[in-house]
């Protein structure tokens, strides 16, 4: 559902590193151009390839067009003491989980880009030793502004964090 052809030849946007999907190639030439990616196409492909995403092991789980799931798996690695799971590293999935709803449904433009405009983040409780998930809506949509909200919570649905957000497509 996420993943094109390892044939596909890709394209690398300079100002966000979004690959995408610009033709397949055939014996060195190319063919009929793919059907441009669509927002869901732009984040599955976006989050396995950032580095800093890759390196907290950040996934999506799943990506809708009305709700977006993504999970920081547990790593002993992203604590502050103890077993709580970082804050820097939760506020890093509430940002993505925004990002992730704000593409969901979007239209893709040639160039996709894309940037958190402002996000608010209120911590409710601490995160113990356990994977944590985000979970995301789009609430409104603009031209290019989208707002969203993230929900953070342990795999038993306790609520660990609440985002507000605002994304610019561009």
């Amino acid at each position: 559902m996420y993943n094109r052809s390892a044939e596909q030849l890709s394209t690398a946007d300079s100002d966000t590193g979004l690959v995408l999907d610009g033709g397949v190639r055939k014996h060195g030439h190319m063919s009929t151009p793919v059907k441009p990616p669509n927002g869901r196409d732009v984040i599955a492909q976006f989050l396995p390839q950032s580095p800093f995403v890759a390196k907290l092991g950040i996934v999506a789980d799943m990506l809708d067009d009305h709700e977006v799931r993504l999970r920081l798996p547990w790593d002993p690695s992203n604590v502050t003491v103890g077993d709580m799971v970082h804050g820097g590293a939760i506020a890093t999935l509430a940002d993505l989980t925004v990002m992730a709803a704000a593409w969901c449904r979007a239209d893709t433009p040639p160039q996709p880009r894309g940037v958190t405009v402002s996000m608010a983040l209120d911590f409710m409780a601490p995160a113990r030793a356990t994977d944590v998930i985000g979970i995301g809506r789009a609430l409104r949509r603009g031209r290019s502004l989208v707002n969203c909200e993230a929900e953070i919570v342990d795999p038993q649905d306790r609520l660990i964090a609440k985002a507000l957000g605002t994304y610019k497509l561009g």
